[in-house]
């Protein structure tokens, strides 16, 4: 048979009519196009693509199934391994992971494993297939702390085991930074919703508006009968510049707007929340949560969005498919260029013990990349007599985040790293007997499949240690 040499596009919503809506970008395969690409594969023997798959899903026998259209089957084959196939289709780095494996891809372009894998969910979700059966219990409960993926995956594995899970979210909403985080336009709410409540199904409960640290301490998940506590609470802390000006009004943390417009509905004409919605708009950062940030904004109604980022475009981290929507949207790259400072107006009138003024300008100077640094890339460095002053209404800070401090500074015996990030061994496990840690709050802001790949693992260490009779954590 002829190997196709170029993958089948996406369809997608035109720039001129997505830049101002928040529907989904992409819109995925239909039948006949996700046929034709399945049968695309090789199905080599040695499966590559599986190991580029942080939670090892078989890729090839899902293919496969879709190819021959058994679409439920592939469903299943999927969540044999991935508890959140519909959104691992839609946000995943395929690309850098199972796409970079792909036999396929040495020739021509690898097949669209991702896209395939969104097609088998959304195949899946739009039908009327039966819940899988709920396991019988088995005696023993976890905890989980937070619901973003590594929580999510942790207590999906494990109550398919017959484990009794609660999970513990601060938020009035399950699903973490997937629902504050990601915008609607990438991965729709009902999206995530769905995939809870397939968990649901499983028996996992799941408690909202309760902050671990706070409403109640990892010692006293335990005192209320837990035998072991999975703590997936993400990385939530903003990081800034700590260049002048980041107090004025109009400057936010990129988790700050998104979580404004995401999860607090800051879009709607009369929103609960306020946010800067007109104007000029510059995002500092090159990551997808910049490119999150600077689309959103779009579509909130700023005039004008700038990307302001200190390497070229070799080196910007983003996603290319979301660089290049952010291109085709009208986004300007400013490229080579590096904030120092941010210029802003005080209302005479206001008095000085009410601080802050409001931004108008984002002091810049440009730069030149250098030698690598540690990671091997190009330094970039200042150009004398370069600065200049870049007009704008909003500044929003997109330069990664940390892991709250709050349940490090709660729990006796938990062991952090200088970055703050819990440190834990091979199989999840803290310094604290029976406490498991995955994710965003040990590696710091990562990708959502690698934080499903840390609560897959610790999933199954808490499976193993409980099973063998291991007894709960002392106090």
């Amino acid at each position: 048979m002829t190997i196709q040499p170029n993958r089948h596009e996406m369809p997608v919503q035109s720039p001129v009519l997505r830049a101002r809506n928040f529907d989904e970008v992409a819109l995925g395969y239909d039948e006949a196009t996700a046929v034709a690409e399945a049968q695309r594969c090789l199905h080599c023997k040695n499966q590559p693509c599986v190991s580029g798959c942080p939670v090892n899903i078989a890729i090839p026998d899902f293919i496969s199934m879709i190819a021959e259209h058994n679409f439920e089957g592939a469903y299943r084959k999927i969540t044999e391994s991935s508890a959140l196939p519909a959104v691992c289709g839609r946000v995943c780095p395929q690309e850098s992971q199972c796409e970079s494996k792909c036999t396929l891809g040495i020739r021509y372009e690898p097949v669209a494993i991702g896209r395939l894998e969104r097609f088998a969910a959304d195949h899946h979700n739009a039908s009327d297939a039966e819940p899988p059966e709920k396991p019988a219990p088995n005696g023993h409960r976890v905890a989980v702390v937070g619901s973003g993926p590594s929580g999510l995956t942790c207590a999906g594995d494990l109550a398919r085991q017959g484990f009794s899970v609660t999970v513990y979210e601060a938020l009035h909403t399950a699903g973490g930074v997937l629902v504050y985080g990601i915008p609607e336009f990438r991965l729709p709410k009902r999206i995530v919703a769905r995939e809870v409540e397939s968990l649901k199904s499983l028996g996992v409960q799941i408690e909202t508006n309760i902050i671990i640290g706070r409403t109640l301490t990892v010692d006293e998940l335990f005192e209320m009968g837990f035998e072991a506590v999975f703590i997936g609470s993400g990385a939530g802390l903003p990081n800034f510049m700590g260049i002048p000006g980041e107090n004025l009004k109009g400057v936010y943390s990129a988790n700050e707007y998104l979580t404004r417009s995401n999860l607090m509905q800051a879009y709607r004409d009369d929103p609960s929340t306020p946010i800067m919605k007109n104007g000029r708009v510059a995002v500092v950062g090159g990551g997808n949560v910049a490119m999150d940030a600077a689309r959103t904004a779009l579509r909130l109604g700023a005039e004008h969005v700038y990307i302001v980022y200190r390497r070229s475009m070799d080196e910007l981290p983003a996603r290319r498919e979301e660089v290049e929507h952010a291109q085709e949207e009208g986004i300007e790259f400013m490229l080579l260029t590096n904030p120092v400072g941010m210029t802003g107006f005080r209302n005479p009138d206001v008095p000085r013990d009410e601080r802050n003024g409001f931004v108008t300008a984002l002091r810049c100077v440009k730069m030149e990349l250098g030698e690598p640094d540690e990671k091997g890339r190009r330094r970039p460095v200042p150009v004398p007599d370069s600065e200049f002053e870049l007009p704008v209404d909003t500044v929003i800070i997109a330069i990664g985040t940390s892991p709250n401090p709050l349940i490090k500074s709660t729990t006796e015996g938990l062991t952090v790293n200088a970055r703050g990030g819990i440190v834990i061994t091979e199989d999840g496990l803290t310094s604290r007997a029976n406490v498991y840690a995955g994710g965003d709050a040990v590696t710091g802001a990562a990708t959502v499949i690698s934080a499903m790949g840390a609560g897959k693992t610790a999933a199954k260490a808490i499976a193993a240690q409980l099973s063998a009779g291991i007894g709960i954590a002392p106090r």
